[in-house]
């Protein structure tokens, strides 16, 4: 019984130990998740407890991994950020439903979904500014993620809410989140990397203000989703689970119209007729 027992936990870790080191032997898309409380999810959060209610659409898949805080890959499952976001009770984000959707999609060359959680609830645009800590850490974790190969696909960003709390933080956001993307891009050698962010669905008595810049930021490859009118948990900050779901979808279809389109010639087109 010890001996089958041992057999056992052996072909475990060995399988595991294998998911981790086929991870340079498939396409891998990796995105970076980054942000505020809402991108590292509150979702079933209330009084600090996570109800645990985990939805289909944010299940595990045996495609999608997670790079963890000890920079290593492992099973995505929920919640996403809790050995990331740890001064806070996480629950559900959008990265899940997102990465779900995305191999749900149509989109052939999608193998593998990396994920790599790097939100951290209650911070400002400045403390994401080239040099901070968190800066830092996110050009860290996104250089770890490539070591066994794989490309960077996008940049998913929701913040914004701690910076809707001041006028002169609310006024300066457009030109602090430009210089971050920008200043991102260089560090990650990757001029053109996809940046979707999330629109605010709450804040302070500034939000529309950066919510303008959000919307109004023109730079290449930068395109925005909005949150606004989905529902929030009790406190009247966080996304409820039912919410998160439908962000994660929306930032997925964002995602999947920045790929190139196939091109069908006409005569390709008869043939299939």
């Amino acid at each position: 019984m010890g001996y089958l027992l041992s057999l056992m936990l052996i072909l475990v870790s060995h399988a595991c130990a294998v998911s981790a080191a086929d991870w340079g032997l498939h396409n891998n898309n990796i995105f970076i998740l980054a942000g505020q409380s809402n991108m590292a999810g509150r979702g079933g959060v209330v009084n600090e407890t996570w109800d645990g209610i985990v939805p289909s659409e944010c299940r595990p898949n045996p495609s999608i991994f997670r790079l963890s805080a000890g920079l290593t890959w492992v099973e995505a499952r929920e919640p996403l950020h809790a050995d990331i976001d740890t001064n806070k009770t996480c629950g559900i984000g959008p990265g899940m439903v997102f990465a779900n959707a995305i191999l749900n999609s149509k989109a052939r060359f999608f193998g593998i979904v990396g994920l790599v959680p790097c939100a951290v609830g209650g911070t400002n645009l400045s403390e994401w500014s080239r040099g901070s800590y968190l800066y830092t850490q996110l050009v860290r974790r996104a250089k770890a993620s490539l070591q066994h190969g794989g490309k960077i696909r996008a940049l998913l960003w929701y913040q914004g809410e701690s910076d809707s709390e001041s006028r002169d933080d609310a006024d300066s956001y457009k030109g602090k989140l430009k210089k971050f993307i920008m200043d991102l891009r260089t560090d990650l050698r990757s001029p053109m990397l996809p940046v979707i962010q999330v629109g605010l669905a709450s804040g302070g008595p500034f939000m529309e203000t950066v919510r303008k810049a959000q919307l109004g930021l023109h730079l290449p490859n930068v395109t925005c989703v909005d949150a606004k009118g989905l529902p929030l948990e009790p406190d009247g900050l966080h996304l409820t689970t039912p919410a998160q779901v439908h962000l994660g979808q929306k930032l997925a279809r964002a995602f999947l119209q920045t790929l190139p389109r196939p091109i069908t010639s006409n005569a390709s087109k008869r043939r299939v007729a």
